[in-house]
């Protein structure tokens, strides 16, 4: 187990920690979930102002007991989503579209998508009645009508498991996703309620059909070569595979399951769809400079990324009247919980702290993947969190809610 203060004690001093407090956070980690096998490994890192004060890196990369190294490769699912959105509002910086252009000005497959009206129908026979267009803004506020399949609740959903596999990396190209997409209705008019979906994906396949390139190849010219994310992409290079994390499940009553071996060689295999909502591979370390750059405003290390007032715009809550989640999700999982949290252009937003029981800062940014990985960013406090660990679903502990928790209790000096 290596937990290090990546601050000295006066530099975390500075910046506002206390180092024993600190201290707490790595041993909650190997205590509660590492020791006894709850989670396989951990990797976290806490800076303030962009500057690291405290690294822990806990338990085995693999089932074989590989150690955990620093430059660890981890599958991050979708915190991809908020890769694409920014990738996508920069083409709005650049006037190639705009929030309000209806979906299927880009994607015309969808342009009779209909809402569906009940009624006990299923796949083919879905009776549906027109509705308004579907706008860019309601996919990156996850406000589109779409759906996952994994949801589980509608005929809709279950239509999607059925034609889309969720967009799973085996799928198939663009074109064959889109015209599965095409014969499942909405499950409800786009602006008028939230549920956690595949609107990402859609907005990856926009952003690669705006730049003329391969969503890899736009994120690598546009997000990670300028900000230095040389571990992140969506298939592993050959000789990075050893960096490869293992995969595990949730077993109730028992230890995690191993379901994906890093050696089996899957993650080297060219992705056949690259989704803006998922599939990322990427490191601590790079996952970091991202979140330094959200915190620089859409810059870091003199490269701007995404203008101040862009990034203020995404990190606002887009819900309709200022609602948070419990008012208008229908999601049944979502990688954020509902109370005192709003939605904004690719993130969820923290509205109100004591609504969410947790330590923390009106107009948080955040999010995480199925694989129990997570940021978030304090713009109040210019604090920010990465933490990586491998095991599905993120639901299976309440581990995020415990760190912004311990991390904000080793703060003694708040900006608010």
């Amino acid at each position: 187990m290596k937990c290090t203060a990546t601050a000295t004690p006066a530099q975390a001093k500075q910046l506002g920690f206390h180092p024993e407090r600190l201290d707490r956070i790595g041993a909650f980690l190997a205590r509660r979930y590492v020791e006894p096998g709850l989670l396989p490994m951990a990797q976290l890192l806490v800076a303030r102002e962009g500057q690291p004060v405290y690294h822990a890196s806990l338990g085995q990369a693999r089932a074989d007991g590989s150690p955990l190294g620093e430059d660890a490769i981890f599958r991050i699912a979708s915190m991809t989503k908020p890769i694409t959105s920014i990738a996508f509002m920069q083409m709005i910086e650049e006037g190639l579209v705009t929030l309000d252009t209806p979906v299927a000005k880009v994607v015309p497959e969808l342009a009779a998508l209909g809402v569906y009206t009940g009624g006990g129908g299923s796949f083919p026979f879905f009776p549906t009645r027109p509705c308004a267009p579907m706008r860019m803004v309601d996919l990156l506020t996850h406000m589109s009508g779409l759906t996952y399949g994994f949801q589980n609740r509608t005929s809709v959903d279950a239509a999607y498991r059925t034609l889309l596999n969720d967009g799973d990396r085996a799928w198939g190209d663009y074109d064959r996703y889109l015209a599965a997409l095409a014969k499942i209705p909405l499950e409800f008019e786009p602006g008028t309620a939230w549920n956690y979906s595949i609107s990402t994906d859609l907005l990856g396949i926009i952003v690669a059909r705006l730049s003329g390139k391969s969503l890899g190849e736009t994120f690598q010219e546009r997000v990670f070569a300028p900000l230095g994310m040389t571990d992140t992409f969506f298939t592993v290079p050959e000789e990075k595979l050893g960096l490869l994390c293992d995969l595990w499940t949730f077993q109730p009553g028992t230890k995690p399951k191993l379901v994906g071996r890093a050696e089996d060689g899957t993650a080297v295999r060219p992705a056949a769809f690259e989704g803006g909502g998922g599939g990322l591979f990427s490191t601590t370390s790079d996952y970091d400079r991202f979140c330094r750059m959200l915190v620089g405003g859409g810059a870091l290390d003199g490269v701007r990324i995404v203008s101040p007032k862009t990034l203020a715009l995404m990190t606002s809550n887009h819900l309709p009247g200022g609602a948070d989640l419990t008012q208008m999700s229908r999601s049944l999982f979502s990688e954020a919980h509902n109370a005192g949290t709003g939605f904004g252009l690719g993130f969820g937003i923290t509205l109100d702290p004591v609504r969410t029981l947790i330590p923390g800062s009106s107009g948080e940014y955040f999010w995480g993947g199925i694989y129990s990985t997570a940021f978030f960013v304090d713009p109040v406090e210019r604090i920010h969190m990465v933490f990586m660990t491998q095991l599905s679903p993120s639901s299976a502990y309440p581990i995020r809610r415990e760190l912004k928790t311990l991390i904000y209790a080793a703060l003694t000096d708040s900006y608010a």
